[in-house]
């Protein structure tokens, strides 16, 4: 029988190369629910591409927009509507491919019915941090990394024994700004940001990973999915991207995990886990690589990942706080509110203003959140 599949965020561009990874698959996926922001009509075409009967929207215009055009199954609206495709439906894996922290009510939802979860949404780990982790133990789901890092890094880990790990090393391009001072990044683009040199993504990761805030997020991610002290945890520079995460080992070993970026091996990895499958991707050619090279990142030039390293070490709700600041500050860069630089001024001057506080529940968290999106938000307009 095949394992039946929710894809959530599937108009982005996780779910478009998820959606192709299903149509390889030969019969051991199979998609029954799909999801997207706004992008109606995208949706309703992969729906009827795949045969799928239920889709949603977290948009409510757009899912009336939706209902209107498409009667060949049902049309969910709104953040209620996502957590009804996963709860209401048999899916066994849903693949949470969502931007950003709104990702987490349907992390919450997913874990909470005791279904895997592969996932692309960072920040439900980075704002949820140990009740997410409580709760998939609790009812035994499994969660499934699809950051290309965090899947070598799963995959590495993979047989090795409590204990024997000595580090975590994740790999950054370095963005499409590596080496540039801070005087030269004042005035940077919003199309400058957007060119990274390595992968095609959407426009808040691509500006996430200019500033280095990418890796900081993934940096606490990792901290959650493999329960590593944050000093146990390297980000290390490598403009090549060919290694997307190493190992170091009580022996003194260390393991990498090597390719040609392509986000489809992370995809089919957490989709088909534990099982691997065979994909049209290209193999590694060390010879025409010829060399791979290494940096430290510049902390003082992107201080972003300095700051998420702080908001993970303090704790509580000093990420949810980061997380929040940075999604205002991205906007408003994108929006031509802010400049490049101002990103990490209002993430810093948020943090500052609003100190850690301990977390025992997701309605703290939701409180953190909106608390830390007005100060923001008026912090962009002062500037």
């Amino acid at each position: 029988m095949p394992r039946r599949l929710v894809i959530l965020g599937a108009t982005g561009s996780i779910g478009r190369q998820a959606i192709d990874v299903v149509a390889r698959s030969e019969g051991e996926l199979e998609l029954v629910g799909l999801s997207a922001a706004t992008g109606w009509e995208a949706l309703i075409e992969q729906a009827r591409a795949y045969g799928v009967t239920r889709i949603a929207l977290s948009d409510g215009d757009a899912a009336a927009l939706a209902a209107e055009a498409w009667t060949d199954g049902e049309v969910l609206s709104g953040p209620e509507g996502i957590v009804r495709l996963i709860t209401d439906g048999d899916c066994e894996l849903v693949l949470n491919a969502i931007v950003g922290s709104a990702g987490l009510l349907a992390t919450v939802a997913t874990l909470g019915e005791g279904i895997d979860l592969a996932l692309a949404n960072k920040e439900s780990l980075v704002v949820g941090g140990e009740l997410v982790g409580h709760l998939a133990e609790a009812t035994g789901a499994q969660i499934i990394p699809v950051d290309s890092e965090h899947t070598a890094l799963h995959q590495l880990l993979t047989g090795h024994q409590p204990g024997t790990v000595d580090k975590l090393i994740i790999t950054a391009s370095g963005g499409p700004f590596r080496g540039r001072s801070t005087a030269q990044l004042a005035e940077v683009t919003v199309e400058q940001a957007l060119a990274h040199p390595t992968w095609a993504m959407g426009g808040k990761i691509t500006i996430d990973s200019a500033t280095l805030m990418n890796k900081g997020l993934e940096l606490m991610e990792a901290h959650h999915l493999f329960g590593t002290p944050y000093d146990q945890i390297d980000v290390v520079v490598h403009p090549q991207s060919l290694i997307h995460g190493l190992v170091q080992f009580c022996d003194g070993a260390t393991l990498a995990h090597i390719g040609y970026p392509d986000m489809r091996i992370p995809i089919a990895y957490a989709l088909h886990h534990p099982d691997m499958v065979g994909l049209p991707t290209r193999a590694l050619d060390l010879v025409e690589v010829g060399a791979m090279t290494f940096e430290a990142p510049d902390l003082e030039t992107f201080p972003c990942l300095r700051l998420a390293r702080e908001a993970g070490i303090a704790g509580g709700t000093a990420p949810c706080t980061l997380n929040a600041a940075n999604e205002m500050a991205v906007h408003a860069f994108l929006s031509g509110q802010l400049s490049f630089l101002g990103i990490a001024a209002v993430i810093e001057e948020t943090l500052t203003q609003l100190p850690s506080r301990a977390v025992h529940s997701f309605d703290a968290l939701a409180d953190a959140d909106r608390e830390a999106r007005t100060l923001a938000s008026e912090l962009i307009r002062s500037r």
